[in-house]
């Protein structure tokens, strides 16, 4: 009898797994929808088209990128978490909606547990950037100048619970400044104005800032992170500018729905892998500012992983400054 009710058993277990096991491996039959919760024309929409040009090739599928904003990107990041867990509706995002929002904003999602992680793509590093008309004409200078001007600079964020408020902040409790933090609708629209010389200075992502530094509109003093970009070697790092160990830089990455079937996020993976292996991708991610991952860490469990980090790295620090994202 008892033999009996395991081989029943297992044979329920086998035929509900079967549909799974089978949309796992007709995947993808229809066209795949990237939503990008930041403005059109953002470092990381940028990304997400040129990804999603050279994942259909792998795939066999359109894909298309839509950008569904507002919120500081928990409504498109929302809109992936209640999508059917089939690969279909997948969220390119990163630390502002899959770090920041989680301790700045009241969600009506978890930023962990709603999601399934797919494969980190690249890392966009932040670089210090001010006005053409700044005085100061490398890091040191700009830092006095900051100080000196405490309480009456302006820094341009791409709004409130941005990764750029969170740098700023950061930035204050560093050298001991103050400085308002001037809100936009993306980081888009603060360097229109800082070209225009409405605000002080930015730390910006560097595919938003570095058109603007090489067409000589605005000053770029250093890059937030250990090694100098690629792409603008003449940047100094923090660690070379004055301001050693003062790293930040804005990751981006993929993630389907809670309950994906894993060998639907492995053929995701896999694509991405493949496309990230392109020298031409390559090329024009690195000519934009990004730096890509190692293909160690292209996998779900490396983003897991590096989401993890952070989390624990900044939710601390959003909670005591009260930061709120809106």
């Amino acid at each position: 009898m008892r033999t009996m009710q395991v081989l029943r058993f297992a044979g329920i277990l086998a035929a509900l797994s079967a549909p799974i096991a089978a949309a796992a491996q007709d995947y993808p039959s229809r066209p795949i929808t990237i939503i990008v919760p930041l403005p059109a024309g953002s470092a990381f929409d940028v990304t997400a088209r040129l990804l999603a040009g050279r994942i259909q090739a792998s795939l066999g599928q359109p894909v298309i990128v839509e950008d569904v904003t507002g919120a500081s990107g928990s409504i498109g990041a929302g809109r992936v978490a209640r999508a059917a867990p089939d690969g279909y509706t997948l969220c390119f995002g990163g630390v502002n909606t899959h770090v920041i929002a989680g301790a700045a904003m009241a969600l009506p999602f978890d930023v962990v547990a709603d999601f399934a992680p797919v494969s980190p793509i690249a890392t966009t590093d932040l670089l210090i950037v001010a006005k053409k008309a700044m005085p100061a004409n490398d890091l040191d200078a700009l830092v006095a100048w900051l100080k000196a001007n405490s309480g009456k600079v302006t820094q341009g964020t791409g709004g409130p619970g941005s990764l750029t408020q969170l740098a700023g902040i950061a930035l204050q409790q560093r050298i001991g400044a103050t400085f308002a933090a001037v809100p936009y609708r993306g980081a888009g629209a603060a360097i229109t104005d800082l070209v225009a010389g409405q605000i002080d200075f930015m730390i910006d992502l560097a595919p938003n800032s570095l058109p603007h530094v090489r067409s000589g509109a605005i000053k770029a003093y250093a890059v937030m992170a250990p090694t100098r970009l690629s792409a603008a070697a003449a940047i100094p790092t923090v660690d070379e500018a004055g301001l050693p160990g003062f790293h930040m830089s804005a990751w981006q990455a993929l993630w389907a729905p809670k309950g994906t079937p894993a060998g639907v996020i492995a053929k995701l993976d896999a694509a991405i892998v493949d496309a990230m292996a392109d020298p031409r991708l390559r090329s024009r991610l690195i000519e934009l500012g990004e730096r890509i991952f190692p293909r160690e860490q292209q996998t779900p469990a490396a983003l897991g992983a590096l989401q993890k980090a952070d989390i624990e790295k900044w939710w601390p620090i959003i909670k005591a400054a009260n930061i709120k994202a809106q």
